[in-house]
């Protein structure tokens, strides 16, 4: 089961991030924002913007897998793991800065994931240790 949620949470991270990288290079492309017929022409003949329905609908299924599985907790904190994938390839890709203030967020939501899947696997385990009296 530990490579299931290993293998799972990295698919859910590469899909949310292939949508967010894949909305910025479409609105790039298709920037300025018009609202009418050219600007979605401009927005819908972009590769980038299919990457991005690729994306939100990998994740969606990865995530409903997920959840059938995952405790909601730790899953849900988990799922925020492509903020700071987003966050290194927009500073490769688009030129983006990367802060003090962006690299302290990044290792705070690694350590409060790390903090709640480590309650969680405590919690398995005195349940457990309950079930086996």
């Amino acid at each position: 089961m530990k490579r299931f949620y290993i293998v799972g949470f990295l698919a859910l991270m590469i899909f949310d991030t292939l949508a967010q990288i894949s909305f910025k290079a479409a609105a790039i492309h298709a920037f300025p924002l018009t609202m009418d017929s050219a600007w979605l022409s401009r927005v819908f003949s972009h590769p980038w913007i299919y990457g991005a329905f690729v994306g939100y609908a990998g994740a969606f299924f990865t995530w409903m897998t997920l959840l059938k599985y995952a405790p909601i907790g730790p899953a849900f904190a988990a799922s925020h793991l492509e903020i700071i994938s987003v966050t290194l390839l927009s500073v490769w890709l688009f030129d983006d800065s990367l802060t003090l203030i962006k690299i302290v967020g990044g290792l705070l939501i690694l350590a409060g994931i790390l903090f709640l899947a480590k309650g969680e696997i405590a919690h398995v385990k005195a349940e457990a240790e309950q079930q086996a009296q």
